[in-house]
């Protein structure tokens, strides 16, 4: 008689993936008021090992964590520094072995002058996150789409990109430029700019960008999901042939019907449109042309 062998347990969740921890405090009766509080300890202390530390909780709030949860699922492995000290790539291990990356961007806004005087302010970061392993858009000119799609992060693991971030510098904006197409990991992005922006990160909508290659039903969506998050979208070639050329997910999303979806986000707010320059592709005498006629019907942008 073949011997039965007890299933491991599952894997402890991030403490910041948000929509688990309440529904496991709500589950036991625990006050969500608690969260905020439980990130904030782990933020300010972002080598802990576990969350006994946190003061104040239930007794029941501490089993629960320590039976269920972890205070990162990920581990900073490297980081790496420009000659400058402007820009630092960090290297994050997950815990399904896979890595991504996050990098922390520095700028003086006391550089140059604004109406002939000395511009005010200081040094402020910038901190650019990945929310996929690998991408499925197989963009030629991107080294993660060389990769293949091979996982989505969870809400918890993009948010602890900004906890192991905040070791070298204060963030002030987050941009969703890094591995991986945002839109096509929705849920867990939408939930993960709910986190940043509430306490105890506080950061200021305005100072958050998606970046897209234009997932069309997931920008029909976005400004009821995330209004005031800023939204850019890497438009790239103004001819739809070209674009299937560069960006092959261009083929699931035609021009004409990325425009118009567009146009109507464009009724609630102006967004940011990139383009790229390949000599020969994309930088061709008609592209001017061409790129004023894709964008007639769009009243206001940012280019």
């Amino acid at each position: 008689m073949a011997s039965s062998s007890s299933s491991s347990p599952p894997p402890r969740r991030s403490v910041f993936d948000a929509a688990y921890i309440r529904a496991e405090f709500d589950g036991a009766g625990i006050s969500p008021h608690f969260i905020p509080l439980i990130w904030k300890y782990v933020l300010q202390n972002p080598r802990c090992g576990d969350l006994d530390g946190v003061p104040s909780l239930p007794a029941a709030a501490y089993a629960l964590l320590r039976n269920k949860f972890r205070p990162t699922t990920s581990t900073l492995t490297a980081a790496a520094e420009s000659k400058d000290r402007t820009t630092t790539k960090l290297l994050i291990r997950l815990q399904n072995g896979e890595s991504v990356e996050a990098v922390v961007m520095r700028y003086d806004t006391r550089l140059g002058k604004y109406d002939g005087k000395p511009r005010p302010g200081g040094v402020r970061s910038t901190l650019c996150v990945s929310s996929q392993v690998g991408c499925k858009m197989g963009c030629r000119f991107c080294a993660t789409g060389t990769m293949g799609f091979k996982s989505n992060l969870s809400s918890g693991e993009i948010v602890e990109q900004l906890v192991h971030a905040s070791r070298y510098s204060q963030i002030r904006n987050v941009v969703f430029m890094g591995m991986g197409e945002p839109l096509n990991n929705y849920t867990a992005v939408v939930e993960a700019i709910h986190v940043l922006t509430g306490p105890p990160f506080q950061l200021s909508p305005k100072r958050i960008t998606v970046s897209t290659v234009g997932i069309i039903h997931s920008i029909n969506k976005f400004n009821n999901d995330l209004p005031n998050i800023n939204l850019a979208v890497s438009l790239h070639a103004p001819d739809q042939d070209i674009r299937c050329q560069i960006m092959p997910a261009a083929r699931a999303f035609p021009l004409g019907k990325l425009m118009n979806a567009l146009q109507s986000y464009q009724n609630e707010r102006q967004f940011l449109l990139s383009t790229l320059c390949l000599m020969g592709l994309t930088i061709r005498s008609s592209m001017p042309t061409s790129l004023v006629n894709s964008l007639k019907r769009l009243k206001r942008l940012l280019i």
